[in-house]
C-alpha cells in the first residue's frame, strides 16, 4: 500500500475503530479532509459499515460568532446530538482552515458557543465512560496546523505520518507493540494509591486508589501512546508549572502556573494568554482536574500546539483541566477537558507509594 492516505484509512477502520458489518460511524470533519474521508469512507463501506459525515466549510464558525444572535450562538445541532446518541463508532479528523481575522468575535459569544456544546460532550463522554461508543480522533495536515507548528506543510505532513507510524510497512504492528509495552506500567500502576510529579521546578501529588488507568495504543486516538487516568478529585496538592505552548479558545497560552488547594485550583499566571485563564477558569468545573497522565511516543519530540500530539510527547507528563475520564472512575463535570504538559526530560520523576518509578523521561519498572 504505498499511498499514506490510504494506509491511514485502512488503520483508522480496521485497527482504531476495528468496524464490522452493519455498525454504524459518525465521522465530523472539515472540508479540507475530503481525501482522507474519501479513503476512509471506501474502507468503511468495503467493511459494511454505515456511515454519517458531517463536513465543516470554511468561515462556518467565524460566521456564526461574528454574525450570529445570542439564540443562533446557543443553537444546538439536534442531527448531531442523534448521531452521537446512536452511533457504535466516532470518528473526528482534525483539519483546520485557517483563521479569517476580519470576522471577530468576543468573550460571551465564545461561552455561548462552549454552553451550546455542553449537551453533546455530555453524551459523548458518558457513552465513552460506559464503552457503549468506539471513538477516534485523528489529523489531517493542514496550513493552519502546520503554521501552528512551525513547519511547512511538507514537514508538517511527514511529522503526522512519523507520529502514526504511517512510514512503517504494517503501521498496525507498530501500534500492537506500543501496547504491549504500555500495558506493563499501566499493569503497575493499577496497584498504586498515591503519586507524585516532582521537577526542579515544581511538585503536585494525587490519589489514584479506585481509579483505573488506560493503555492509549492507537484505538482511542491517533497518533497515542499514552498511559492516563482520572485523579481522585479532592485529592490533588501542591503546584505544578506547564512549559509546553498551548492553542485554546483560539490564542496562544504558555508558561502556565497553578497552585492546588484539596483539588481545587486556588490561583493560576500565565506567562503568555493570562486572559484565557480568566476565560477558563470561569467555565463550571474547570477548577479541578480529570486526567493525569504520561506520555511515551518517541516519534514526537517537539510540541506543535496540537494537544493531540503533544500530550503524546514521550518524555513528558500532563494534567486536564475539567471534565474527567467516567471509564477511569472519574467524577468531575466540566464543558472543558483542557490537557496542559510539562516537560520531565530535564530532571523530572514520577513516584508511586513513594518509590521512583520514572527519571528524566524514562520508566524504571
Amino acid at each position: 500500500m504505498s499511498n499514506w492516505i490510504e494506509k491511514y484509512a485502512d488503520l483508522l477502520v480496521n485497527y482504531c475503530l476495528y468496524l464490522t458489518e452493519g455498525q454504524k460511524v459518525y465521522l465530523r470533519t472539515t472540508s479540507l479532509a475530503e481525501p482522507l474521508v474519501q479513503a476512509f469512507y471506501q474502507e468503511a463501506v468495503k467493511k459494511g459499515a454505515l456511515v454519517d459525515i458531517e463536513l465543516s466549510f470554511e468561515n462556518q464558525e467565524e460566521i456564526l460568532q461574528h454574525y450570529g444572535s445570542e439564540l443562533q450562538l446557543k443553537h444546538t445541532n439536534k442531527n448531531s446530538l442523534e448521531l452521537i446518541k446512536t452511533c457504535d463508532a466516532y470518528l473526528l479528523i482534525r483539519a483546520p482552515f485557517l483563521p479569517n481575522k476580519n470576522l471577530t468575535t468576543t468573550k460571551e459569544k465564545n461561552e455561548l458557543r462552549v454552553a451550546a456544546n455542553a449537551e453533546f460532550q455530555k453524551i459523548y463522554f458518558e457513552r465513552l465512560g460506559n464503552k457503549s461508543l468506539k471513538r477516534s480522533l485523528c489529523q489531517f495536515p493542514t496550513q493552519f496546523s502546520a503554521n501552528q507548528a512551525g513547519m511547512s506543510l511538507d514537514e508538517y505532513t511527514e511529522f503526522v505520518k512519523d507520529a502514526c507510524f504511517l512510514n512503517t510497512e504494517d503501521p498496525a504492528s507498530s501500534w500492537i507493540n506500543i501496547g504491549s509495552y504500555q500495558q506493563k506500567i499501566v499493569d503497575h500502576l493499577n496497584q498504586v494509591k498515591h503519586m507524585s510529579y516532582v521537577h526542579p521546578k515544581f511538585k503536585i501529588e494525587f490519589n489514584v486508589n479506585g481509579r483505573t488507568w488506560i493503555n492509549s495504543d492507537g484505538k482511542s486516538n491517533m497518533p497515542s501512546g499514552e498511559v492516563f487516568t482520572s485523579p481522585i478529585e479532592d485529592s490533588v496538592e501542591g503546584e505544578i508549572y506547564f512549559d509546553m505552548p498551548s492553542f485554546q479558545l483560539g490564542r496562544d497560552v504558555s508558561g502556565i502556573t497553578l497552585q492546588v488547594k484539596s483539588g481545587e485550583i486556588i490561583s493560576y499566571h500565565a506567562e503568555v494568554g493570562n486572559e484565557v485563564l480568566d476565560e477558563v477558569f470561569a467555565i463550571p468545573g474547570a477548577r479541578r482536574f480529570g486526567e493525569v497522565a504520561i506520555g511515551t511516543n518517541m516519534n514526537i519530540q517537539r510540541a506543535t500546539k496540537n494537544i493531540l500530539f503533544d500530550e503524546k510527547i514521550g518524555g513528558t507528563v500532563h494534567m486536564a483541566i475539567g471534565q474527567s475520564y467516567l471509564q477511569c472512575g472519574g467524577k468531575n463535570e466540566s464543558a472543558i477537558h483542557w490537557d496542559l504538559i510539562t516537560n520531565m526530560r530535564n530532571g523530572g520523576e514520577i513516584y508511586a507509594d513513594g518509590k521512583c518509578i520514572y527519571k528524566n523521561g524514562n520508566f524504571l519498572i
